[in-house]
């Protein structure tokens, strides 16, 4: 089933108004009625403009169609929105309606308004999801605490007409083993149904805040650890910080600037409840400065320990 635009049939904007749609209908009928067109396909044409201007004349109509066209482009096989399905064809609509396609069909249904005499009855429809992205601190990833979030849910009129939009609050648990960019479905949170259909769903993208110490690397973390020369050469005791507080890493003497240790148990939590590593890389930081007894230190050292870094260079 291919997915029809009802503007770009009858040559207008989606913005106008029904004088103008009426009167590109009144202008392509008479250049198309099979009566008295020679033209090629006019017979075709015909159809599609009196289906376009039966789907756009009514305003609860149009606003039916206005909200599923944004799925679509014009010639290529429609897929609506998550909830939406097809609603069949006409049966004993009548009066013509066996015309028009199956597209029209699938969205309006036994429900003509010229053609069938009847009153249009909206049938139930899975109101309009929502997403939103959710910033969440590393810790929170830990935590068992609800968040509260504020997002906001279009309200429509018993047509299927956008009228507003209002204000929503929930508390949410962040999931364990959330990741960065996951999208996580929320059922029910989103806008109410139309004529007695199911609300639609909350999606929340999950976006990692930025965090001063660590960097992300799946369910690991990577920290910087500064240490003096002296502690990388004799080895140190020193208290890391962690999502969860402090603990202390023991750095071996004779460490190299660059290299990584690993603490097990102390990363990001995976969707089986275990946590991953937190890399720590050892990051030599040079004083400042120095007065003329420390550089005389340094100038022994030098000559002691008789140390070429760049012998294989």
């Amino acid at each position: 089933m291919d997915f029809k635009d009802y503007y770009k049939i009858l040559g207008v904007e989606p913005t106008a108004d029904d004088k103008e749609i009426k009167a590109a209908y009144r202008k392509l009928a008479r250049k198309y009625h099979p009566d008295v067109s020679k033209e090629k396909d006019a017979e075709e044409k015909f159809k599609d403009a009196s289906e376009a201007y039966e789907a756009l004349k009514s305003a609860d109509k149009r606003a039916e169609y206005d909200e599923l066209r944004k799925y679509g482009q014009h010639g290529q096989p429609f897929q609506g929105p998550p909830g939406w399905q097809s609603r069949g064809g006409y049966g004993g609509g009548g009066g013509g309606t066996e015309d028009f396609s199956d597209f029209f069909s699938s969205i309006f249904g036994n429900r003509g308004d010229a053609f069938g005499g009847g009153q249009r009855r909206p049938a139930g429809r899975k109101g309009q999801d929502v997403e939103m992205q959710l910033t969440v601190h590393l810790e929170e990833t830990l935590s068992t605490e609800s968040k509260q979030i504020n997002f906001q849910v279009p309200q429509y009129d018993a047509s299927g007409r956008h009228v507003s939009n209002t204000t929503k609050s929930l508390n949410v648990k962040i999931p364990a083993g959330v990741a960065d960019g996951e999208r996580i479905r929320l059922k029910g949170q989103g806008a109410p149904g139309i004529g007695g259909g199911a609300n639609g769903d909350l999606y929340l993208i999950i976006k990692f805040a930025p965090h001063p110490k660590f960097e992300v690397d799946g369910e690991n973390l990577i920290i910087n650890l500064p240490l003096a020369p002296w502690e990388l050469a004799l080895g140190a005791e020193v208290a890391v910080p962690t999502l969860t507080g402090k603990i202390n890493l023991k750095v071996p003497a004779g460490s190299q600037n660059g290299q990584r240790m690993r603490a097990k148990g102390h990363g990001l939590s995976n969707k089986a409840g275990e946590r991953g590593y937190l890399f720590v890389q050892l990051k030599v930081v040079m004083p400042k400065s120095s007065d003329e007894e420390v550089k005389a230190l340094w100038q022994e050292l030098a000559q002691k320990a008789a140390f070429n870094p760049r012998e294989h260079f």
